[in-house]
């Protein structure tokens, strides 16, 4: 089975889909509790450090991974994207924040 990678229009049009639905479910203000500074922003920072100390703990580490070079490089690509992540919501949830 192959995946088909998702051009950026996509992934937008997702995103954009998944906003009218939080619109549509909480209010027009959904976004409001989770700007950067919020308590939703920690939120989200807190699982992008628990998915990827999970993925680096459970998936890199793995005698299987490791034994297979290509998904061992797909594995560290998802890590890295993840931290990735996680320095960009830090960063703009600091500056957010009162005391950032």
């Amino acid at each position: 089975m192959t995946f088909r990678k998702l051009s950026p229009s996509e992934v937008e049009g997702d995103r954009i889909r998944q906003a009218g639905e939080l619109a549509a479910d909480l209010g027009e203000k959904w976004s409001d509790e989770y700007r950067s500074g919020s308590a939703g922003c920690h939120e989200l920072l807190d699982r992008t450090a628990l998915l990827s100390d999970m993925l680096e703990r459970y998936l890199l580490a793995h005698p299987a991974c490791v034994a297979n070079s290509g998904w061992y490089m797909l594995a560290e690509q998802a890590a890295a994207a993840l931290r990735e992540l996680y320095q960009q919501i830090g960063e703009e949830h600091l500056r957010g924040s009162p005391e950032g």
